[in-house]
Formats: structure tokens, C-alpha cells, sequence
């Protein structure tokens, strides 16, 4: 995001032909293959020993010497430095298009320009996201170098996607405006809080926003087979005036348009730092009330222009640097439990992670589809008028 607006994910529907519309140009077809001397081709890779191992993929991928990427703000999880890191590792230049984009917006331009020089190489996808465009068979298949250490249940049994970087819904307050922070999602409904309790973006397009959602359902008797009590509590704060429809950024926090802000944790502390040198006060705590957890997950496209180097990104990302700076930007890396193990995890960037009690759990595929569908279908009413 601007460091903010969302990492999004469209539910479907006309949103997502307007999207695809918008994004769909012409450009020219990519000509070249990473095909190595023995005749192993990147596009084709599950692993990087499938393509010859370390040295070979690093060669191809310096030989296309460009990674065509989409909807990666630089604010969001320390990805400016991960962005800089692999360029300055490999001296491959990454093209980051739309880095305010949605995760529907990813997908948009991967069935868009197929065939296109333009297409994004790699994709950074809600997880209820990560799966649709894995049913829609537009992704490849590839295990990195470290997929066994990801935990089951976050990544796809072929390599499709894996889960990445996450962490936990939260509530972002600027502590000079707000008198009293909030801290559970009970406290929002507090007469004191008119007017400013925002979400990061639209549930229908947002990830972080249906996390918001859900995380609503699971403090208010709802669960992961239902995120009706969910919309209902957003409805409830529409009508008692102090929901904002306002998407919160870090703009609107200094302009005091949105003091309170449902976030993911990560985001919301980083913005701390943030703020702290523009006089803005800005407190964090996971709701006890609401505990919900989830993780972005990483994928290739199965028609990428630079395979080789879409591969390598995703190496990079999965190596011990990788992983320890996402944890520097408050994201919980997906193999921070192995890398604890290991003793390769960086503990001072972990000790400064919001505390949170009890392991998380995440809803399953069929959980998420469904909850999807109802968001889809009850948002706008939830929050009219």
C-alpha cells in the first residue's frame, strides 16, 4: 500500500471483467526461452534441481535480466527491501506495475496478456486468491529449494502457491486524537469512536478488509463456516455512525480522516515507525476478542515471460535473507518456526512482533470460497445508507 491502500482480492463478478478491461493491452509476444545448454527449460522447472541447480538457474536468470512483478507496494512488509536485495544479489531489474493493485488485479493481468512480454512473471496472492487462480490452472508448478519446511496446509501439494508471509488482523489507533484506543472489537462499538473506525479498503477487492470481516464473525459467535455475525457487526457500526467508509492509508491517518484503522499487524506496526517522526502517536493490539490469522501467498505464472527469473524470486524469497526480512517489516515468515530450529532467525526483528496468545488456525478452502460468497453478496447492504 502507499504504504497501504489494499493487497487486494476481487471476488469476481463484473468488478473483475472491468479490472480485466482496464488492464488488457496490446504488447508483444515474449520470443525467448530459458532453455539451458543440455536443453532443461525454466519454464517447464518444478525445482531448481529439475533445471540444473543453483548456478544454472542464476545464469538464465541474469540472462533474461528482468522480473515482471505487480501490486507490490514497497511499504508493504519491507518489499522495498526485499525488491532491492534480490536486485543488487542478481543485478536483475524488477518492474513493479501497479504497485497499489489487487490481488484480482494480478490475476486480471495474467489472463489478460498471455502470450505478452508485459505479463507479470510472479504473483503475491491473498490465499482464497492463490487457490481460485490455481483452479484456474494459471499457475505453475514449482517447489522451492525450502518447501518441505512450509508448514502442511500452506501450500500446495504440487508447488502451485505457497504460503509466504502473514501475520495477524489488528486495530491501528492514533493515540493524540483517539483518547482512549480501542483494543477489542467490542470497544468499537463504543459511542466515543463516531465517525472513526476504518477498514484498509473494500472486503469485496481487500484482503486485509476480509480479514477485518472475519476476524468481526470470530469475536461475535460467528466462525469460519460463518462470517455472517461478521457483516452484521459491520452493520451495526454503520448505523450507530462510527463506521467510515473512508479506506484507510497513511495519508488519511495524518489527516485524522481515519484514527482508527482494522488492519494486519504487520502494516499497522510498520506504519508506528512510520509515524512516529510525523508527530502521529500511532498504537497497535490484536483484538482478544477476534484473533484471525493469515498468510499472502507466492506463485508463478505458468505463462511468465522471464521463468527463470520468476523462479529465482521465489528462491530469493524462501532463503534465510529472504525470510528474515520479512520478519523486519513485522510480517511472521512462513518458515520462522524451521528457521527458529535452525537458529538462523533473526530475534531481535522477531522479539518486536505484536504479541498474540494461542497458535493460529486458518479456514480451509471450501471455508473461505463460502465466506467469499456471502461477503459478495451482503457487503454493500451491511454498510449502506
Amino acid at each position: 500500500m502507499t504504504v497501504s491502500p489494499p493487497r487486494n482480492a476481487v471476488l469476481g463478478g463484473s468488478l473483475a471483467v472491468v479490472a480485466a478491461l482496464a488492464l488488457s493491452a496490446c504488447g508483444a509476444a515474449p520470443t525467448n526461452s530459458s532453455t539451458t545448454a543440455d536443453g532443461k527449460n525454466a519454464a517447464t522447472a518444478t525445482s531448481v534441481a529439475d533445471f540444473g541447480g543453483m548456478d544454472a538457474l542464476v545464469k538464465a536468470a541474469k540472462k533474461e535480466g528482468t522480473l515482471h512483478t505487480i501490486a507490490l507496494p514497497r511499504d508493504w512488509a519491507n518489499y522495498g527491501a526485499l525488491i532491492d536485495g534480490f536486485t543488487k544479489k542478481y543485478g536483475i531489474k524488477i518492474t513493479d506495475e501497479n504497485p497499489d493493485g489487487s490481488s484480482q488485479d494480478e490475476i486480471n493481468a495474467v489472463t489478460s496478456r498471455k502470450g505478452q512480454d508485459r505479463a507479470p512473471d510472479v504473483l503475491d496472492l491473498g490465499s482464497s486468491f492463490a487457490l481460485s487462480a490455481a483452479q484456474q490452472g494459471l499457475l505453475a508448478p514449482y517447489k522451492v529449494a525450502s518447501f518441505d519446511q512450509i508448514p502442511a496446509g500452506q501450500k500446495d501439494p504440487k508447488g502451485q502457491w505457497f504460503n509466504d508471509y502473514g501475520g495477524y488482523i489488528s486495530i491501528g489507533c492514533d493515540a493524540k486524537r483517539v483518547k482512549t484506543c480501542p483494543t477489542t472489537f467490542a470497544d468499537l462499538l463504543k459511542p466515543q469512536y463516531k465517525g472513526q473506525v476504518a477498514l484498509n479498503g473494500n472486503p469485496t477487492k481487500s484482503g486485509s478488509a476480509f480479514g477485518g470481516v472475519y476476524a468481526a464473525a470470530l469475536a461475535n459467535k460467528g466462525s469460519f463456516d460463518d462470517i455472517q455475525p461478521g457483516l452484521d457487526f459491520f452493520a451495526k457500526l454503520k448505523k450507530n455512525g462510527n463506521y467510515t467508509p473512508v479506506e484507510s492509508t497513511p495519508a488519511t491517518v495524518e489527516k485524522g480522516e481515519t484514527p482508527i484503522s482494522i488492519d494486519w499487524d504487520y502494516l499497522n506496526a510498520g506504519y508506528a515507525d512510520e509515524f512516529k517522526s510525523k508527530g502521529v502517536d500511532w498504537k497497535v493490539s490484536i483484538p482478544s476478542d477476534g484473533q484471525y490469522a493469515q498468510y499472502y501467498s507466492q506463485a508463478i505464472n505458468k505463462d511468465a515471460p522471464h521463468p527463470a527469473a520468476a523462479r529465482l524470486w521465489q528462491e530469493y524469497l524462501y532463503s534465510t535473507e529472504g525470510q528474515n526480512l520479512w520478519l523486519k517489516g513485522y510480517a511472521r515468515p512462513a518458515l520462522m518456526t524451521s528457521m527458529e530450529s535452525a537458529g538462523t532467525l533473526d530475534k531481535t526483528a522477531a522479539a518486536k512482533l505484536p504479541q498474540v496468545t494461542g497458535a493460529p488456525s486458518f479456514p480451509t478452502e471450501a471455508q473461505q470460497s463460502k465466506a467469499k460468497t456471502v461477503i459478495a453478496q451482503g457487503w454493500a447492504k451491511a454498510v449502506s445508507g
